[in-house]
């Protein structure tokens, strides 16, 4: 697809940026500054107050030490002349990333927490609850390595040619997949300077601007796994059998909300030959396990799917498909496929030239035409 990149920000503009006290956000506000931007903080405030503190001396998303993150910021900005807002919506995101992620793995799937909470609360809720503080802003910003984009041509044969998301430069870096479902009219307003930047030239300039230091950390995971008993204690883990293909009883789970697909170790049970979580049978609360070469599949179906700009495709296509971050693009057909869901919303199957290992349901599948987000959407169901 060819496209055009959208430019950054300029001098005068007036800037929103997202803030959690790494290192990429942190510079992305110095960036904006130094440019001539007037550069606006925001952070949300996502702890409950209601969990127990467990210290941990890794930062994550949802975390008990998340004031000292606060407060880091609201010194950064102090220091930078940056005016500094702190919204609260732990209510926000226990309700839509928390439950959420509960009720995927209680039935049988494996959640992305982090691209449901970029997509209703990081572009949603956030900057709904700043707008509604009275900040204006021209931009908003975050340190996600990734590039705003319009087509020069029509999507999919129409005149559309909505705001996307594309591959960052640094493709060791790239975030893309973590933002397909962030609409475009909310992306005509969002910008990534970090967009063509290496993560060398990242820290060559946190050096320069003497911003580099422990407290300055790379990007948080989403949930101290110490958490995920305390996050589960609403309702008993149940315990059931392991079984093979055959549905040969090979021991038992502690709880199916523990396993996820491919997974190897953890299992509790010995072999002559490695096996791995093959699939998770919620319904009869049963974990899966087969060799490697059984986890491979050569077509699959998503639902709640979203499209660039809201242009569906008319009919099958080629395109290149992601089905986890840290996996590669994958060449394959995309086509719609008969609706599985409730509201009869349109299901699609997605076809790969070559069998991809531990497609896991409830993961999400982003498709891509080069290096452009075309749409994408969760995958419910495992073919082949």
């Amino acid at each position: 697809m060819n496209y055009e990149i959208q430019s950054l920000p300029k001098r005068g503009d007036v800037v929103l940026v997202g803030l959690s006290g790494g290192i990429d956000s942190t510079l992305t506000a110095v960036m904006l500054k130094e440019a001539g931007c007037k550069v606006i903080g925001v952070t949300m405030s996502l702890w409950d107050s209601r969990f127990p503190k467990i210290d941990s001396k890794k930062e994550y998303c949802f975390d008990a030490n998340e004031s000292m993150s606060i407060d880091d910021c609201r010194a950064f900005c102090k220091k930078y002349d940056i005016e500094y807002h702190v919204v609260d919506l732990h209510e926000e995101y226990r309700k839509n990333v928390l439950e959420y992620f509960k009720a995927e793995y209680r039935a049988g799937r494996t959640p992305n927490p982090c691209i449901r909470c970029n997509s209703t609360m990081k572009f949603g809720t956030m900057l709904s609850s700043v707008e509604k503080l009275g900040v204006d802003y021209d931009y908003f910003c975050t340190g996600h390595y990734a590039k705003i984009v319009k087509p020069t041509e029509g999507l999919f044969g129409t005149e559309n040619r909505p705001y996307m998301v594309a591959s960052a430069s640094d493709a060791s870096k790239d975030q893309s997949y973590f933002l397909y479902r962030i609409p475009g009219s909310v992306l005509e307003k969002v910008r990534f300077p970090l967009a063509e930047i290496s993560k060398k030239e990242v820290f060559e300039f946190a050096k320069k601007n003497n911003l580099f230091s422990e407290k300055y950390t790379e990007s948080q995971d989403f949930i101290d796994p110490q958490y995920f008993d305390i996050l589960f204690a609403d309702k008993p883990f149940a315990e059931g059998d392991i079984v093979d293909l055959d549905g040969k009883i090979l021991g038992r789970h502690k709880g199916i909300e523990h396993y996820t697909i491919g997974q190897r170790k953890g299992l509790g049970v010995a072999l002559s030959y490695p096996v791995y979580v093959h699939s998770i049978d919620a319904e009869r609360n049963r974990v899966v396990l087969a060799p490697i070469e059984a986890l491979r599949s050569s077509s699959f179906i998503i639902d709640d799917s979203v499209w660039a700009g809201g242009v569906e495709p008319q009919s099958a296509f080629e395109a290149r498909v992601k089905i986890r971050l840290a996996g590669g693009l994958h060449n394959a057909k995309v086509e719609e496929t008969k609706s599985s869901q409730p509201d009869n919303a349109k299901s699609w199957r997605i076809t790969f030239d070559e069998p991809q290992t531990a497609v896991t349901p409830g993961q999400s599948a982003v498709i891509y035409d080069g290096d452009v987000i075309v749409g994408g959407g969760v995958i419910a169901k495992v073919e082949n």
